[in-house]
């Protein structure tokens, strides 16, 4: 297959030459704990996503979301994100067993700042932790504990350009991608047909969130 990229950076100061340096806010902004404001942050945030990557550097990026104070914050250096049920691949999983680095973005539905946290991660099943983040009478089997190493704010440039949390922007319901259909094509089996794979989807949604 041709490479359609031509003309690419390898250099960090390739980088800057185009880019330049940041602010003195910005290079000072990190911080290697969890102070008040960011337990109060992760506290309303109902959306966050996962960043995970295996020994080899094949990466996964996954969204979890819940009710906000659903993520357990232990103490100023450590949280966890309770496992409820997904589809069983267990991309982000499977990535923590070999590369425990992690990156998550908190996000608030209308905020449009967003809490970058990076750190180191485990699987765990500690009964303590888990009994509290119950949910629908509930308990997860697993959790995903995380060693906070630094966090700091992301600026709002991204979501002020895609405009996202503008109901305005948003597309009509018939103009939206059916994912019953992309799932049929990228399947591609005669078994599973777009009726099929919709009333799977119902069924996972209906009965299999917690």
């Amino acid at each position: 297959m041709n490479n359609p990229f031509k003309e690419t950076i390898s250099t960090e100061d390739e980088l800057r030459d185009l880019l330049g340096y940041p602010s003195e806010v910005v290079k000072k902004k990190t911080i290697h704990h969890l102070d008040s404001h960011c337990r109060h942050f992760i506290s309303l945030s109902p959306l966050l996503f996962l960043s995970t990557s295996d020994d080899q550097g094949y990466c996964d990026v996954s969204p979890r979301g819940d009710a906000p104070g659903s993520v357990l914050v232990v103490d100023d250096k450590h949280f966890v994100i309770p496992e409820r049920p997904g589809n069983r691949r267990m991309d982000s999983l499977r990535n923590l067993l070999s590369n425990p680095r992690v990156g998550v973005i908190f996000m608030i539905p209308g905020l449009e700042e967003t809490l970058r946290v990076n750190g180191k991660a485990c699987i765990i099943k500690d009964e303590k932790l888990l009994s509290q983040m119950r949910a629908k009478d509930k308990q997860p089997l697993l959790g995903i504990g995380v060693e906070v190493e630094e966090c700091y704010i992301h600026c709002a440039k991204a979501f002020k350009r895609s405009k996202v949390w503008d109901h305005e922007t948003w597309l009509e319901a018939d103009a939206l991608p059916s994912i019953p259909a992309m799932l049929t094509a990228h399947v591609n089996s005669s078994e599973f047909t777009e009726e099929v794979i919709m009333k799977g989807l119902q069924e996972s949604y209906e009965k299999r969130l917690y």
